[in-house]
């Protein structure tokens, strides 16, 4: 994989690798995140032992890698204390420790062990890598862990920045890499697997009989639940709009089934997160749940319900461009989220929270009915607060106007210092008329020109 950005959590790791002293660091993240890249281009001009942890027979084959840089270990019995024994002061990675938890959970309290009497004062370097981001928040950084605060440092890496993908495709025009990253999000291993232009790739990768996209999904969740279909069923109804738990709920038929413990497991594995309004009290039944990573949105969108089709080969392109756009409606959303946290001396205020607001209204004379706030953003202190809305559309005067008007009527159904807070209202769209007139007239308005790549 071709290595880009990154260069925080490169800089954190070669620092940790010239240090004099004993360093011992996790490193963790969902697949296809890049961690494996990034260990070992902190590694490439380094001697180390990189050891990729299998479902069975660990010690045998760890002991075998490390014997090509330690022969002598060889002759060490097959016990992990006795062969680290030998690796003192030597760089150690091991990739993917949940899987020598599977094979043995009293492993973690035997790394307790050697970090404590073995490798405390030594220049060793111990780098434990893992993608069941669960596993390694419960069992290796979590307080009841038996190598809590052991460690020196840690990194849980993420998605890649929407500004960020333009490295990837330097000759993409802004509104292409919203599309790109509407299938990809910020992940590098689909970013790799893409090519420029996008449309006509997806359109040739669709019809390759050995195309990655009709297995990723499988691969993925196979790592994390041991019976896939009704995750995968939960899923599809949130692609398709079921936010609500009540909604996702009908619209997979699990008629009598509770389904919060399947959707407890799909936030712990990252596949979905759970929101809730800005202002919402703590213990809030007003929960929706999203996908949080654009491609498997994508694929329980477009690609799991066409499956047959796709296998047949009679899948037209056409069916997902026609309702691309409106697809990038959330993605936009997204995007604008990091655009107003990495922007902020753009905003007349700097704010202290951001979040999505919604709620219910009630009408006197149409009873109930549901407000929704893309972004809003505050400040605890100064009492002025934001509300933005996203819109993935070229806009002209008239419709911007249109749209803050309504955002104004929106607004006045958020409960927060309604007597004393400065009020502010922004437009962010794919396209502004006129931006430069509505700015001197007092409106807050961006487009697409005005985001920044790195």
């Amino acid at each position: 994989m071709k290595f880009i950005n990154r260069k925080e959590e490169l800089r954190i790791l070669n620092e940790a690798l010239e240090s004099e002293r004993f360093e011992f660091y996790v490193l963790y993240g969902r697949r296809r995140i890049g961690k494996t890249c990034l260990v070992l281009n902190a590694v490439k001009n380094k001697k180390a032992i990189y050891y990729l942890a299998v479902e069975g027979s660990n010690i045998e084959k760890f002991k075998n890698v490390a014997s090509k840089t330690k022969p002598e270990i060889q002759y060490v019995k097959n016990d992990f204390e006795a062969i680290f024994n030998f690796l003192k002061d030597e760089i150690v990675v091991i990739d993917e420790f949940p899987n020598l938890i599977k094979e043995n959970p009293k492993i973690v309290s035997e790394f307790q062990r050697i970090v404590d009497v073995v490798l405390k004062d030594t220049k060793t370097k111990l780098i434990l890598l893992g993608s069941s981001t669960s596993m390694i928040e419960n069992s290796v950084l979590s307080y009841s862990s038996p190598l809590f605060g052991r460690k020196t440092g840690q990194i849980k890496l993420k998605p890649m920045k929407f500004r960020e993908i333009k490295n990837f495709f330097p000759e993409a025009s802004a509104e292409e890499l919203v599309e790109i990253y509407g299938f990809a999000d910020g992940v590098p291993f689909y970013l790799e697997k893409l090519r420029y232009p996008f449309w006509e790739w997806m359109e040739m990768e669709l019809k390759r009989t050995d195309s990655f996209l009709k297995t990723e999904i499988d691969f993925l969740m196979k790592y994390e639940f041991s019976e896939t279909r009704r995750y995968k069923k939960i899923l599809e109804a949130i692609a398709f709009g079921n936010t609500q738990l009540g909604e996702i709920k009908d619209c997979c038929g699990f008629k009598g089934t509770d389904i919060t413990p399947y959707l407890k497991k799909l936030i712990e594995t990252e596949f979905v997160h759970k929101i809730s309004p800005l202002f919402a009290p703590v213990q809030s039944r007003q929960n929706r749940y999203y996908i949080k990573d654009n491609f498997v949105k994508f694929w329980f969108r477009f690609i799991y319900p066409n499956i047959s089709f796709i296998e047949e080969g009679i899948f037209s392109i056409d069916e997902i461009k026609k309702n691309y756009s409106t697809y990038l409606g959330r993605t936009f959303e997204k995007i604008c989220f990091e655009f107003l946290i990495e922007n902020m001396n753009l905003l007349p205020f700097k704010f202290t929270k951001i979040g999505r607001q919604y709620g219910t209204i009630l009408l006197a004379k149409k009873g109930e009915n549901q407000y929704e706030i893309d972004w809003v953003v505050t400040n605890e202190e100064t009492k002025e607060i934001l509300f933005v809305d996203c819109k993935w559309k070229d806009l002209n005067e008239e419709e911007f106007g249109k749209i803050l008007e309504k955002l104004k009527e929106k607004a006045k159904f958020v409960k927060w210092n309604n007597d004393d807070r400065k009020e502010y209202f922004g437009i962010i769209a794919k396209r502004i008329e006129n931006k430069e007139k509505l700015i001197n007239e007092g409106f807050l308005a961006f487009d697409l020109n005005d985001f920044k790549f790195s």
